[in-house]
């Protein structure tokens, strides 16, 4: 599978934009922890791209969504670690991430999240405005971005040891690439 039949498999699942930015915002930082990893950057980049391929399908209901989603990419011949990775990264299932790339997409799913709503708050609403630091103070803010689960961006440090500041950077500088493609 490569990005492109997978990026067009995902519009093909998804046609919220709001969505397909996400998961464009899940590839580029799931392509940037593969090189900092040394690990397989296109595959994390496609696991990371079609993360939520079923969530239009699932109607937003977080009991089937990412289980429809590995069951699809399991019988349309997808790598066993991404359609685990896609399983995993739900976290209502409560089935705990066991591959690297799988804890990576768990971990950065809700970041990005996070600094999607951070960006929309600035006065230019532009992702290069954006700091790693403004992004952390975000972060202790209980009440912003409630969605973003911050024990689960915090799971940065034990699963893929790195500290919550470098896992920020790492992730902001990855949206920050493709600004463009997320609007900001």
């Amino acid at each position: 599978m490569n990005r492109e039949t997978a990026l067009n498999l995902l519009k093909q699942n998804l046609k919220n934009q709001n969505l397909i930015k996400h998961s464009l915002a899940v590839e580029a930082s799931m392509r940037s922890l593969a090189e900092r990893f040394n690990e397989d950057v296109e595959k994390w980049g496609i696991c990371g791209l079609i993360h939520d391929i079923d969530y239009e399908k699932t109607g937003g209901d977080e009991n089937l969504h990412s289980k429809q989603g590995a069951d699809m990419l399991k019988q349309l011949g997808f790598d066993k670690e991404i359609y685990k990775a896609v399983l995993t990264h739900n976290e209502i299932h409560d089935i705990e991430p066991k591959s690297l790339i799988a804890k990576a997409l768990y971990c950065v799913d809700p970041l990005t999240g996070l600094i999607v709503a951070a960006t929309l708050v600035l006065p230019s609403k532009k992702i290069n405005d954006l700091s790693a630091e403004s992004v952390l103070k975000r972060f202790k803010e209980k009440a912003f971005a409630k969605g973003a689960n911050r024990k689960i961006i915090q799971k940065c440090e034990e699963y893929l040891n790195l500290s919550l500041e470098e896992f920020v950077r790492i992730t902001l500088i990855s949206m920050q690439k493709i600004s463009n493609g997320l609007g900001l």
